[in-house]
């Protein structure tokens, strides 16, 4: 996202926490090009400073601690970072002169619908979260919704699919299947039959900046997705062909040693959204497939192994 502000010419500012090994390389090439503000989101007073600092016209709310398997073991935590760190940000947001020419786009995500059986996912049905992660992100996001209606707060709420094409975290499952393929190392698949969306980075991008341009967006919920679902056990395997893994090395149904424990009962068998709100507001569609997505991670993360 701060690569794609600073190559279309906006003046970008970026929060950074305060912690021991900070590895800044995931911007490396564009550190020079944005003002670092250090803070803390699950902080009042240091969201508002920081705030302050940066003066924006728009916010562009994606802090979070987002692994959902995590959640289960520091719940308290998701909260405070996720939904207290969202409105921590608004209410700084809201606190600013001239409120009205502000806006704030924030993410939620699919993960807030939770089980809803094998359907297409729509912005208006019911949110039924099933981690502490997906309910952090669900009271972040209505309680997003109650500002824009109570408070005449201008924002947009983003509930994005699954993404991929990371360059530095490979703890997510497209990241993880290449890096670990690449290196020949087993693959772990605990949940093969589940169905997800998977959208390349880009695409998820784009969907931001639209939403961020169009005026249209101000006051809406979006979800952003391809609307194709693909089993975790047909994305493994394709991945495998692609790389030439050897697919008696995938272990199906188990985690790999010390993955953080989920209760079975709460992980979603189908999670594929509807985008067909943001495509006629916005005019978004995903523009890369998941085969063209899968060639440019595999391309990427086995250039960087050899360097």
């Amino acid at each position: 996202m701060a690569e794609r502000l600073v190559k279309d010419g906006h003046q970008v500012y970026g929060l950074v926490r305060r912690v021991a090994n900070r590895n800044m390389a995931v911007i490396g090439n564009i550190l020079g090009d944005v003002t670092l503000i250090s803070g803390d989101v699950s902080d009042f007073v240091s969201t508002r400073n920081a705030i302050r600092t940066a003066n924006p016209d728009v916010v562009i709310h994606l802090a979070a601690l987002s692994p959902v398997r995590d959640s289960f073991e520091k719940p308290f935590e998701y909260q405070q970072a996720n939904l207290i760190g969202t409105m921590n940000v608004a209410h700084s947001l809201l606190e600013m002169p001239d409120t009205k020419n502000r806006r704030i786009l924030a993410a939620a995500t699919a993960e807030v619908y939770g089980i809803q059986g094998n359907i297409a996912l729509t912005e208006d049905l019911p949110l039924h979260p099933s981690s502490p992660y997906a309910v952090s992100k669900a009271a972040g996001d209505l309680y997003l919704q109650m500002m824009f209606n109570s408070y005449d707060l201008n924002g947009t709420v983003m509930r994005p699919t699954n993404s991929y094409g990371r360059k530095f975290d490979n703890s997510f499952i497209i990241e993880y299947l290449v890096t670990q393929m690449l290196s020949d190392r087993p693959v772990y698949l605990g949940a093969p039959d589940s169905i997800r969306d998977y959208m390349y980075v880009d695409d998820h991008v784009n969907a931001y900046v639209l939403a961020m341009k169009n005026p249209k967006a101000n006051g809406q919920v979006f979800n952003a997705g391809t609307g194709v679902g693909i089993t975790n056990k047909q994305l493994t395997e394709q991945i495998a062909r692609k790389i030439g893994y050897d697919p008696k090395k995938i272990k199906y149904g188990a985690y790999p040693p010390g993955y953080p424990y989920r209760p079975v009962i709460s992980d979603q068998p189908y999670l594929v959204l509807d985008s067909t709100k943001i495509k006629r507001v916005l005019g978004w569609t995903a523009q890369v497939n998941l085969d063209q997505g899968l060639e440019k991670v595999i391309e990427y993360l086995r250039e960087r192994a050899r360097n």
